[in-house]
């Protein structure tokens, strides 16, 4: 008999010494989660994230060294009809003697009144880092509250980019704990469903809590040689509870069969480590090789999300191949313990067969009996809805899309209805020999003055634009503002002229300048272009790599090619379902958002690797149920019938954890969030109903004997069974051709 296979032979150590594998696991963790708090978050700079234009925009602003203060204005305006203006100098006056008194404000500006008389703004300078300027904000706000109070007859509030980073902050931290506080007993209550028995539930949670918390802190570690970003927490969290959880299932699901078969504990922890374990390999390399497409993307924020998403993925795999063993081997029979009593009898395994199930059966039916028919039509209808991702546009969000259940972003309408330059603004930065700073600067007010005169722009308030000089007169800065929202097409149209007409026609001249046009708009744009660039790129990378293990680990080119045209479906439908609910209008008053006529920018990428991971979880499960069937000597088309019913219900478990956690997302208040749910919860959905349970048996029916083909070099020598042949499935199943 030859060498068992590296994962057998792991789980077999670890049920033989279970205390010494919990021991170890738990020391793993501490050490991770320890030795990166230790090492401390190195974060990635804005040179690390410099894309584009606008990234060369932002490193010369940076190489400037320019003060730039937090800012913050008192914004008075009518209750209702026109202003009085008396009544508003008179608050003026009292907010700046108040805020004058104020720990953390530098100075007060001159009042400053609208073009219209509408509005008067209280211009503030925070003092300290304005980096921190969100967490001190309050105190001011607290002043202005005040204020409001002693003038009821007008609206006094208080708005700037602190005032709506604390905001936003609150609301993201609710809604993000409202997320956490649901996930997981959504988790466990699904998973309780899907087992019977608390314990039997409680082990995935387990593991895949250890695991995240273990990556979080090598990701730390690791940010030392790749710089994190505000998003890899979230990330791991959100991964690795995925795949923790499903490893788990598929691994635990698989030993209490063995046991209801009469094995002995350790046999039927080895035969979950020859069959779960081995898919679980499989489905972590191909999650890791997705993710890893993310480095090649050449961004700082996908690097970061890469790293922490293999680190995440490799530990789960490893604790499923190590301490998951161990738990099962110490825990015995009381892993089924306690029941549910009615959930128990409809999931607790009989003779050594889970519960057959009934749904399954009947939804396979068309595809063992027509499966050409069967895939045509599955196929079109995949196609229809992967359809409208050829019309997907890609922008940034922009303050428009925050929600206006804010104080702060309610004032912000306010406060750009009456001063348009505090708005989108675009920023044009100017680096120049120092002899050439008086150019620069006339070069500048030119093309101000330009701006001014044209509709696309909005005029500077006060007297007339301010340009920045570094104090080495070689780097210039110049705001030019927009009246229009950052996103729209008119936005677009302000960036462009300056970019290509405007700019050049000013500043092109000086000798030895160097200049960029950055801003959020500019942002949006550079970026979704970037992506675009990049996203061929990594998907060639994924596929090709994904295709060689898919290859290699079931011996056969065909099941290799069309677990790649099947995960490539499930992305289409996804992204033609993102498109259909977001740049349109009638998902609104559903899921609660306001139309942004785009998709987020970085969604896209992250979503293609994400689902082209994670969906294999469940196509090398299943296929590898398959395959262990045939290997049996069962034909093809009874052994797709069997493979899928088998597995019907830990995948669907599985697949319903990951749905619900995702939709989860879908009730947070940004849109990028409500996106990033919708997207994944979709294709999880898709894949794990449509995908395997109609195309994936209609193109293995099909394809018969052919499925298995592969060049003599990859082909098995001597299968080796691993487990007793599984009773045949239902007659009703695989009726006559």
């Amino acid at each position: 008999m030859g060498r068992r296979p590296v994962t057998v032979r792991l789980a077999r150590w670890s049920a033989e010494h279970p205390w010494r594998a919990i021991a170890l696991w738990v020391v793993f963790v501490a050490v991770c989660f320890v030795g990166g708090s230790a090492a401390g978050l190195n974060e990635a700079t804005d040179e690390d994230q410099a894309i584009g234009e606008f990234g060369q925009a932002q490193l010369i602003v940076d190489s400037g060294g320019f003060d730039r203060p937090a800012t913050e204005n008192v914004l008075i305006t009518a209750r209702s009809g026109s202003l009085d203006q008396a009544a508003a100098k008179a608050a003026a006056q009292d907010a700046a003697d108040r805020l004058r008194q104020v720990d953390g404000v530098a100075s007060i500006g001159t009042p400053m009144p609208s073009r219209d008389g509408s509005a008067l703004l209280v211009p503030i300078t925070m003092s300290g880092d304005p980096g921190t300027a969100g967490d001190r904000v309050q105190p001011l706000r607290d002043t202005t509250a005040k204020v409001q109070d002693a003038h009821p007859q007008l609206r006094v509030e208080q708005v700037g980019g602190p005032s709506i980073d604390k905001a936003l902050d609150d609301t993201l931290g609710k809604d993000f704990k409202r997320a956490e506080l649901l996930s997981l007993p959504v988790t466990l209550a699904i998973l309780i469903i899907a087992f019977g028995a608390l314990i039997a539930a409680g082990v995935p949670v387990l593991l895949a809590l250890s695991s995240v918390a273990a990556a979080m802190g090598l990701s730390t570690l690791a940010s030392h040689l790749v710089p994190a970003t505000d998003t890899t927490a979230s990330v791991i969290l959100l991964i690795g509870m995925a795949v923790g959880v499903d490893y788990s299932l598929f691994y635990v699901r698989r030993e209490r069969e063995e046991r209801a078969k009469g094995r002995s504990g350790l046999d039927a922890v080895e035969i979950a480590a020859e069959t779960s374990g081995h898919a679980v390999v499989v489905s972590g390399t191909a999650v890791i090789i997705s993710m890893g497409g993310l480095l090649l993307a050449q961004d700082a924020i996908f690097s970061s999300l890469a790293v922490g998403s293999i680190l995440v993925v490799a530990v789960a795999v490893i604790g499923s191949l190590t301490v998951l063993p161990a738990l099962l081997a110490k825990l015995g029979r009381w892993v089924d313990r306690p029941r549910v009593p009615l959930l128990w009898r409809l999931t607790a395994p009989r003779d050594g067969q889970p519960a057959r199930p009934r749904f399954w059966p009947a939804v396979l039916k068309p595809a063992l009996r027509a499966p050409v028919a069967t895939l045509l039509i599955s196929v079109a209808l995949l196609l229809a809805l992967a359809a409208p991702a050829l019309g997907m546009k890609l922008k940034f969000p922009g303050p428009e899309d925050v929600p206006r259940t804010t104080a702060a972003m309610q004032a912000y309408d306010r406060l750009t209805a009456a001063f348009p330059s505090n708005g989108t603004s675009h920023t044009v930065a100017v680096r120049a020999p120092a002899e050439q700073a008086d150019r620069v600067r006339a070069a500048l007010t030119d093309l101000a003055g330009r701006t001014a005169a044209d509709p696309l722009f909005a005029p500077a308030e006060g007297d007339g634009p301010e340009i920045q000089v570094s104090a080495d007169r070689r780097v210039s800065v110049l705001e030019v503002a927009t009246p229009h929202a950052s996103r729209s097409d008119e936005a677009s149209r302000s960036l462009h002229e300056l970019r290509e007409d405007l700019v050049p026609a000013t500043l092109g001249g000086i000798p030895g300048v160097e200049y960029a046009v950055g801003g959020g708009v500019a942002a949006s744009e550079d970026y979704a272009a970037h992506i675009w660039a990049k996203l061929p790129i990594v998907a060639a990378f994924v596929l090709a790599l994904t295709f060689l293990v898919m290859a290699w680990t079931f011996r056969s080119m065909v099941v290799a090619l069309t677990s790649i045209v099947l995960n490539l479906l499930s992305a289409g439908a996804a992204y033609g379902l993102l498109v259909l609910v977001f740049q349109s209008t009638w998902a609104e008053g559903l899921l609660g958002f306001t139309s942004m006529d785009a998709i987020v920018t970085w969604l896209p990428l992250f979503l293609f690797v994400v689902l082209f991971g994670l969906s294999m979880d469940y196509h090398v499960f299943v296929v590898s149920r398959i395959r262990e069937a045939v290997d049996r000597g069962m034909p093809t088309r009874e052994a797709v019938a069997h493979g899928i019913t088998s597995s019907a219900g830990v995948v669907t478990s599985a697949a319903v954890v990951m749905v619900a956690v995702f939709s989860i997302f879908a009730t947070l208040s940004m849109i990028d969030f409500k996106q990033l749910g919708i997207g994944l919860a979709a294709a999880i959905l898709l894949d794990a109903t449509i995908i395997r349970a109609v195309v994936l048996p209609s193109v293995m029916t099909l394809l018969g004997d052919a499925n298995w083909w592969a060049p003599r070099f990859m082909r098995r020598r001597t299968p080796t069974p691993a487990v007793e042949p599984p009773p045949a499935p239902a007659p009703e199943l695989v009726g006559a051709r």
